[in-house]
């Protein structure tokens, strides 16, 4: 009895859990779905927000069509990519070095700068978004795509602790064998430890690229010549640049939108597998 009685109990709990789970999923999928739908939703040109479902539901490529017919958002897209792929490829090398220093040299001050970088990363980076303009103003690099790239990749070795993680778990031994056959630490370091380093450098690889990607509040502060905008600075502005500019430009901001998730979301698939690597891999030590 008492056992047909907990094992009820644990029948409801679980059943719970799913449609907990269920909910859950659903409020997570419908605005995906909403914004895919939207992107292929053929409307009139009396707006948008009549109805979520209209009567005559019309799909096609309209939309597409004027994204990058009526708009710059192609020069966008190519300028998101240019400053993306140059602060993700430095970001990338500035973390590997950095964490593969902090794993493997001992140095007086090595655990102090561990702590004040680790400290340093839990601070929002808009936070620093004033100085950095001025600073940015002060040495003629406002409204330019270096500035950008500046900005993604200078505070790059404030996130080394995934990778650092991962050094700690490279056997010792393999570098002392080289060290011993002549190698020196800089040909231990690219010869030896990064090819076996796959999963690590997908990882920060997609981590440095997501994140210009995606960014809004640096772009925004520093880029004002608009053939010079990223998507998102773009998208919104052309949201936004006049009073009826929601309703008319709504449907083509969700076909803009479409395509930068295509874009992330098929990079994330083609290495996932590595992702998931490089995740577990460099949380196994601190």
């Amino acid at each position: 009895m008492i056992k047909s009685s907990a094992k009820f109990g644990k029948t409801v709990s679980n059943a719970l859990t799913y449609i907990l789970l269920a909910v859950l999923g659903v409020l997570w999928v419908l605005p995906i779905f909403y914004l895919v739908y939207t992107a292929f939703r053929v409307t009139p040109s009396t707006g948008i927000i009549n109805k979520l479902f209209p009567d005559n539901l019309q799909l096609g490529f309209g939309n597409f069509t004027r994204l990058f017919g009526d708009t710059m958002f192609t020069t966008w897209l190519v300028n998101t990519l240019i400053v993306s792929i140059s602060s993700c490829a430095l970001t990338t090398l500035f973390i590997l070095m950095v964490s593969y220093a902090l794993s493997r040299l001992r140095f007086k001050l090595r655990k102090p700068i561990m702590n004040v970088l680790l400290v340093l990363g839990m601070f929002p980076g808009f936070m620093s978004m004033i100085a950095v303009y001025f600073i940015l103003k002060a040495m003629g690099l406002t409204n330019s795509r270096l500035a950008l790239v500046l900005v993604y990749s200078g505070s790059a070795a404030l996130s080394y602790y995934i990778c650092k993680g991962f050094f700690d778990t490279v056997p010792k031994a393999m570098e002392e064998a080289a060290i011993l056959d002549g190698a020196s630490q800089p040909m231990v370091f690219w010869k030896i430890i990064l090819p076996m380093a796959k999963p690590i450098i997908v990882y920060t690889v997609l981590t440095s690229f997501i994140s210009p990607w995606c960014d809004f509040i640096f772009v925004n502060t520093i880029i004002s010549d608009r053939s010079k905008y990223t998507v998102s600075l773009g998208l919104y502005k052309m949201i936004n640049a006049e009073k009826n500019s929601f309703n008319d430009n709504f449907t083509v901001f969700c076909a803009g939108a479409f395509v930068v998730g295509a874009i992330i979301v098929t990079l994330f698939m083609s290495m996932q597998r590595y992702y998931v690597e490089g995740v577990t891999s460099g949380a196994v030590k601190g």
